[in-house]
């Protein structure tokens, strides 16, 4: 059910992320950023999109867990957590050393294994998406990051 996204994914995945963007709870995405990053994402699909999430890569050693979201409808079934597996098994195999998030659901990720850490010893370069968001001067989220 957890796959590689293809293009005919981008739609139900910019619907997931619309979802939670309007709650402050993501980074909103366009259509065009999503098809331009289409192989960063993985979907959970069952007949219909229930979950997304991307791996970008920032460097040989340091990529980054984003845009996770899964239907309202089928929280706590595991779906967020097989998304996650999807993308760390990836950036095992690509050599990644570090994987990191910006969240608002520290709990989640401390159940796979991520440490907190302090923002300030990401690389500045991750910040770029950052100018977008409407919480930009009052920053609520907390990285967390795993070594692989």
């Amino acid at each position: 059910m957890v796959r590689k996204a293809g293009l005919k994914d981008a739609k139900p995945i910019r619907v997931l992320i619309g979802y939670y963007s309007k709650r402050n709870m993501l980074l909103p995405r366009k259509l065009s950023d999503i098809c331009e990053r289409i192989r960063d994402f993985w979907v959970y699909d069952d007949g219909k999109v229930l979950g997304c999430v991307a791996l970008h890569i920032y460097a040989d050693d340091l990529a980054e867990i984003r845009s996770l979201a899964v239907d309202s409808g089928k929280w706590k079934k595991g779906i967020g957590g097989e998304l996650l597996n999807a993308c760390l098994g990836e950036a095992k195999r690509l050599g990644i050393k570090k994987v990191f998030a910006l969240t608002l659901a520290p709990a989640f990720f401390r159940k796979y294994g991520f440490k907190h850490i302090d923002k300030s010893k990401l690389p500045q370069k991750i910040w770029t998406d950052c100018f977008i968001c409407s919480k930009f001067a009052k920053c609520d989220e907390v990285a967390y990051l795993k070594r692989l």
